[in-house]
């Protein structure tokens, strides 16, 4: 796909939104809108939001946008929508996994279904890419960042973003498996995601590369 003058919708979390980098100049969907000549990369990133709806309303009320909620409310003009999120709803969502038939908001497996589908439907001639979480340092344990009981480690909502995505023949750059930024190995995380999850400047310049290099090969 040629991406010069292309206008690309970026929905996302916090990593999305830049946090970790020196500043807006330095986030991929600006580095990717300087190095593709794209028409405009619109950056939907909103730090501690999740795909799924939250059940208990969180003490910050942003961080209860959900993907669900905001994805309609974005440029009607974009060629391309990039999706960028589970990370959050890994690390401190109250929503249950749920099942693969579910369809509403409530569950993660019923909010990837709403998410893509009001994605689709809302921008039929939109390209739809989906992006899997990064590895972060803590992506093993069960509870995320602070949950009370045990629900599944990172790789599960990894697992459920591909599948749900399959069923709606969604292309699925797999940045948990690709995009070469894993805290766990100690020379990366210096370099690359000094908090063991937002990637600094030198990371986002990965991530223009992985996304960009991945939407071109389409």
């Amino acid at each position: 796909m040629e991406l010069k003058n292309k206008v690309i919708n970026f929905l996302g979390d916090s990593i999305t939104f830049g946090s970790g980098t020196s500043g807006f100049d330095a986030r991929f969907s600006h580095l990717m809108e300087k190095t593709y000549a794209l028409k405009r990369a619109n950056n939907y990133g909103i730090g501690g939001t999740r795909i799924a709806r939250q059940q208990t309303p969180s003490e910050s009320t942003v961080w209860d946008e959900d993907f669900c909620k905001r994805c309609t409310e974005m440029d009607l003009e974009a060629d391309i929508n990039v999706v960028f999120g589970g990370t959050n709803d890994f690390g401190h969502g109250d929503a249950p996994l749920g099942a693969f038939d579910n369809r509403t908001p409530d569950t993660f497996y019923g909010a990837c279904h709403a998410l893509m589908r009001s994605l689709i439907e809302t921008y039929p001639e939109a390209v739809t890419v989906i992006c899997t979480p990064l590895h972060r340092l803590n992506e093993n344990d069960p509870r995320g960042d602070w949950k009370k009981v045990d629900v599944a480690p990172l790789s599960v909502y990894v697992g459920i973003l591909k599948k749900v995505a399959a069923y709606y023949a969604l292309p699925v750059l797999d940045l948990w498996q690709m995009s070469g930024l894993q805290p766990a190995v100690p020379i990366i995380k210096d370099r690359y995601m000094p908090d063991g999850l937002h990637p600094n400047d030198a990371g986002h310049k990965i991530l223009c590369a992985r996304i960009g290099g991945f939407l071109q090969s389409l």
